[in-house]
């Protein structure tokens, strides 16, 4: 049954029982133990279904997806070049509106989608999906996010955590917090960028249950181009037991630190609002003490992380999304 939300019609998946069960993302991949960007894969193609055609930046879901010349996609699918993944999206999107337009092909909706990962899109792709998003194609670029160019040995990018251990940001005897960055908050400069982007969104891939599955289908119902950043838990990357990926994730969006929410024709909506939730957040060190990548983090270092996480909530304008009451601040 199709649902209504801010003017957005689609077909919303209420229960387990209404996910499709036909697989188009399946056997053939080389992904590691426990990977959630495996789960990102399956689920965005069951939400979007076979009339779809996907392209894919250099990056660990690249190299897991194309081994051994095998492929788990059923769907028409490319590799693009790692900072590629806005262009060849906008490209895949014109061929398909000219094809269309020439009668090559029968005029019907066919979803284009880009996945890319944090280096790919939050860092040398940023520009190309920022062309995309001032496009009028119809098409939806979803960054996983596993905090690291994982594809390469696990080094830091710029939406790597503060303060975890990569092999760019080593644990030393000289400095023992080598990783200074705060994490880019990529979907809210996407968002507060480009106006004309409909719909924009964050997710955990299985927290909570069925949402990144409905914000697929949201971001290809609203029309023209859309992005969502997926948080993705890596057990190699991360330093932890495979069987706690999904609980991980849980972790992340609870503690505060990973805000899930979605920004639909401007307005901001919270799918986990950590602000108004019956029990509060929780502490952050919840979250990382189950990571061996924040082993070597102090007590002071982990009070750091609090504090910056209950300003993004206690003192934003818009937790999350605009800090001016946080980093930025109105001149007097």
């Amino acid at each position: 049954m199709a649902t209504t939300e801010k003017v957005l019609v689609y077909d919303r998946i209420k229960g387990v029982k209404q996910i499709p069960l036909e697989e188009f993302y399946t056997s053939g991949h080389r992904t590691c133990q426990g990977c959630e960007s495996a789960t990102v894969m399956r689920q965005f193609i069951k939400a979007a279904g076979p009339r779809t055609v996907v392209t894919g930046s250099t990056g660990c879901m690249y190299v897991a997806n194309t081994s051994y010349m095998t492929t788990p996609w059923i769907v028409p699918w490319m590799h693009t070049q790692l900072g590629a993944g806005g262009s060849s999206a906008v490209g895949m999107a014109a061929g398909l509106r000219a094809l269309m337009r020439k009668n090559r092909i029968p005029q019907e909706k066919i979803n284009v989608i880009s996945f890319c990962g944090d280096l790919g899109g939050g860092d040398m792709g940023l520009s190309g999906i920022s062309g995309a998003l001032q496009t009028d194609y119809d098409l939806l670029i979803i960054m996983y996010d596993n905090e690291s160019a994982a594809n390469t040995d696990i080094q830091a990018t710029g939406l790597t955590t503060w303060g975890a251990q990569t092999t760019f940001s080593p644990v030393g005897k000289v400095q023992r917090v080598t990783h200074r960055r705060w994490k880019k908050n990529v979907a809210a400069m996407l968002a507060v960028g480009h106006p004309n982007c409909r719909y924009v969104a964050t997710a955990c891939a299985t927290f909570p249950p069925l949402d990144f599955l409905n914000k697929v289908r949201k971001a290809l119902a609203i029309g023209g181009p859309t992005f969502i950043h997926t948080y993705d838990p890596c057990p190699k990357g991360w330093d932890f037991h495979p069987r706690y990926s999904h609980e991980l994730g849980e972790l992340g969006v609870r503690s505060g630190l990973l805000p899930l929410y979605e920004i639909i024709h401007g307005e901001v909506l919270y799918t986990y609002d950590a602000r108004k939730t019956a029990k509060g957040r929780i502490p952050v060190r919840e979250y990382l003490s189950r990571q061996g990548r924040f082993a070597h983090l102090t007590e002071d270092d982990i009070d750091y992380i609090q504090r910056m996480v209950d300003e993004m909530w206690d003192e934003w304008e818009i937790p999350g999304v605009a800090p001016f009451r946080g980093t930025l601040r109105v001149s007097a």
